[in-house]
């Protein structure tokens, strides 16, 4: 398949499909024509102007007031990316530097950058060919952009740097040789262009919107299931609630679950309680807040990566050539932080659930096996939840509540949105894992309401499940299931598919 980089808006959803299809690239003939002439523009302004133009003909940062002989204006953008690339740490996934990849592609190909278009059409070859630049993740304040991460990623553009190609990594250089690739001759003000922007913070962004989607659709399936396997009461889940207090997730929340327990002879079933627990009476709360947070947070990432965010901004139609601050990441920091702690409560919320399934009470056996004592049977995977929930706890503290001022203090405000950004990826990762110990515990309580049988939707999922993890009849390894648990709300079936196959 092939996606056409035009102008025209670019959804998230749209990004997650071009993943997981492996859709290759190409520039349409109009963002061709809009390089052309931003770089045509800038060019002239350079020689025909002998006013100094931020990071074109002037240093960077500090070094803003230090003017650059037009013979070493190539080798000023070189150097920067040089410079600036002091990662440490642990890789970025490849499915992130793709989508770097993708996003710096689609600000650069607006026409506001000054680019050349052979340096965005080599951008274009990297991501068609899986050719996935070592990028690290530590390093990037997420003032001037993303300076560290992407100067990494572009790195290899001129022949430096390393990726991985084929499943071995290689430097640079050895890239450029295996596809006969000369090294992108950098022209004034192109480095400046690669590195400024918010592409790193972004790419984590679109990835745990996501997988943050797919999550919350596995968390109303898991806790309708583990409700009718404490069998619990449909009354907090009726219409005439939520009307009254008319969130928009609350209620399409209450609904959901209304439809997933439709039918279910256990909830039907009278009931020796008159009330439930607030992690399950109050899943249309919590969960729904969680989906009004992902819708937020949506809102801000779309406008993003439709986004010029490079910098000094180039508007030919203007005549100008501005320094601005469109690097900086504060807009999405924020909202990044945000969604940690939205996607930390939903599993907070839970593992409350897990606790009360294991608890041995509304009929349940303790520790939910039959012959307790003698088998310690689910009580681990409690302890387990309760520890992954306590790390998204310190890992839902804000980064963007902090700056650290750099570079002479000519940068005197950073957003640290690339540290909420990896915030937000371990936060998500930790979600699933929590969710999937739920849903371990959830489909074998349900196993002991026999002969009462759940709703049709979630008797699917259950048996489903049952394909890959079994019933728990004597103690015996429970991490592999655990394993399997996860992996199984990435599968296509039940509607779990969401870019599965780069997690």
């Amino acid at each position: 398949m092939i996606h056409q980089i035009t102008a025209d808006h670019l959804t998230i959803e749209h990004i997650g499909e071009i993943i997981e299809s492996n859709s290759k690239l190409e520039l349409s003939e109009d963002a061709k024509q809009r390089i052309k002439r931003c770089r045509s523009y800038l060019d002239k302004k350079i020689s025909s102007n002998g006013e100094p133009i931020y990071g074109v003909t002037t240093g960077f940062g500090s070094l803003c007031n230090v003017s650059i002989g037009k013979d070493q204006l190539s080798k000023l953008q070189i150097n920067l990316i040089k410079s600036h690339a002091c990662g440490t740490g642990e890789r970025v996934p490849n499915v992130i530097v793709k989508i770097m990849l993708l996003l710096k592609i689609q600000s650069l190909s607006y026409g506001y950058s000054g680019c050349k278009l052979d340096t965005v059409q080599r951008l274009i070859s990297f991501f068609n060919n899986d050719i996935y630049p070592v990028v690290y993740k530590q390093g990037s304040l997420g003032a001037s952009g993303d300076l560290v991460p992407l100067a990494h990623l572009c790195l290899p553009l001129v022949g430096l740097g390393e990726v991985e190609y084929q499943g071995r990594i290689i430097n640079g250089a050895e890239i450029l040789r295996k596809k006969r690739w000369k090294p992108i001759e950098l022209a004034s003000k192109e480095g400046l262009a690669l590195l400024n922007g918010t592409q790193n913070m972004s790419a984590f962004a679109v990835w745990s919107l996501l997988q943050a989607q797919r999550l919350s659709d596995w968390a109303d399936k898991i806790a309708a299931m583990s409700l009718d396997a404490y069998d619990g009461r449909i009354e907090p889940f009726i219409h005439a609630v939520h009307a009254v207090r008319p969130h928009q997730g609350q209620i399409e929340t209450a609904k959901r679950m209304r439809e997933l327990l439709e039918g279910s002879q256990i909830l039907n079933n009278v009931k020796a309680h008159v009330q439930d627990p607030y992690s399950f009476r109050c899943v249309p709360q919590v969960h729904g807040s969680v989906k009004d947070t992902i819708r937020y947070v949506k809102s801000v990432i779309d406008i993003e990566i439709n986004s010029a965010t490079d910098n000094p901004t180039v508007c030919p139609d203007e005549d100008l050539v501005i320094s601005a601050g469109n690097f900086h990441g504060e807009p999405i920091a924020l909202p990044i932080d945000f969604l940690s702690i939205a996607m930390s409560e939903l599993a907070n919320i839970s593992e409350r659930r897990i606790y009360r399934l294991v608890s041995g009470t509304r009929g349940l056996p303790n520790f939910l096996v039959a012959n307790p004592g003698v088998n310690s049977g689910f009580m681990i995977t409690q302890y387990t939840a309760a520890s992954v929930v306590s790390l998204n706890k310190s890992l839902a503290m804000p980064s963007s509540v902090d700056s650290i001022p750099s570079c002479q203090d000519q940068e005197d405000h950073v957003s640290m949105g690339a540290n909420a950004a990896i915030k937000l990826y371990k936060v998500i990762k930790n979600t699933e894992r929590v969710l999937a110990i739920e849903l371990f515990n959830a489909a074998q309580a349900l196993d002991f309401r026999l002969p009462l049988r759940s709703s049709a939707q979630i008797c699917n999922i259950h048996a489903e499940y049952r394909k890959v993890v079994p019933f728990i009849l004597n103690d015996e390894l429970m991490y592999p299931y655990i394993e399997k648990s996860i992996e199984f709300l990435r599968t296509p079936v039940c509607g779990g598919s969401s870019i599965k196959h780069c997690l």
